[in-house]
């Protein structure tokens, strides 16, 4: 019998999607100036479940930050108000938020794919209509996407720490991200930001605290005890488990924002 030959599985286009109708490698493409990112995007497997919701469940929950247009969140959750998640890993604390509070719409953002995928099975299956899964940089829709006072609140919870004293200029809470995100924030909307991480936590505080467009929720001027509505995630219990403190911080939007 002869040898058949081998033959290679077909690579896909450069650009398109790597599952039919979901989300695209680099939605922002070429549109927009590169600059330092505050992510670094991680490569996982995804499973066949998280690739099926992907395909299927995309054209109907999620959303490419391509930066090219303006979106009506109103539109998008049926007259909700709307709180942007930043960076939202596997999103079991994201669905857990937004079943307990079916009263806000949720618009959460990240790059990892297979969390992507799970947390559109997780709104599936619990049926969390009011979830929102955006795919790409969170800097470019807030920046290009989002109009003003369109957001009830912002999450930035355990984001990379950055820890080697070289990339903290990665970090995402600088003056700069505060600036950008304070127009985007109704008046009274509240900034709670979470990490484990101390350095940062510290940076955190000064930087938040050193802002005219925000002020701190906490009378002392400290950090904040961990509210009821976010919940304890499995990120969150590792870094407990490793004996890692910490640290919440809630910040409002001041009502008049400085002139620039």
């Amino acid at each position: 019998m002869s040898e058949q030959p081998h033959t290679s599985p077909a690579r896909r286009p450069k650009g398109e999607p790597r599952f039919p109708g979901g989300p695209v490698a680099d939605p922002a493409g070429s549109h927009h100036e590169r600059r330092i990112r505050s992510f670094q995007p991680r490569r996982s497997r995804v499973t066949t479940g998280q690739g099926e919701y992907l395909e299927r469940l995309w054209p109907l929950w999620g959303l490419d930050i391509d930066g090219l247009s303006k979106l009506d969140l109103k539109e998008m959750f049926d007259g909700l108000p709307v709180v942007l998640e930043i960076g939202f890993g596997m999103g079991e604390a994201t669905a857990e938020m937004a079943a307990e509070d079916p009263g806000t719409g949720i618009l959460a953002v990240d790059v990892h794919t297979p969390g992507q995928g799970n947390l559109l099975g997780l709104a599936e299956r619990g049926g969390l209509s009011n979830i929102r899964v955006g795919n790409g940089d969170a800097i470019i829709l807030l920046r290009e996407m989002l109009e003003p006072e369109s957001l009830d609140g912002l999450r930035v919870y355990f984001p990379d720490p950055w820890p080697k004293k070289r990339h903290h200029k990665r970090r995402i809470i600088q003056p700069d991200f505060l600036t950008l995100v304070a127009p985007r924030l109704k008046p009274g909307a509240v900034l709670h930001c979470a990490t484990d991480w101390e350095p940062y936590a510290e940076q955190m505080l000064e930087v938040l605290s050193a802002h005219p467009a925000f002020e701190n929720t906490q009378a002392d001027g400290g950090y904040a005890p961990r509210p009821a509505f976010r919940p304890l995630t499995r990120f969150e219990g590792q870094g407990l488990d490793k004996g890692h403190v910490v640290h919440d911080l809630l910040f409002r939007r001041v009502a008049d924002l400085p002139s620039a």
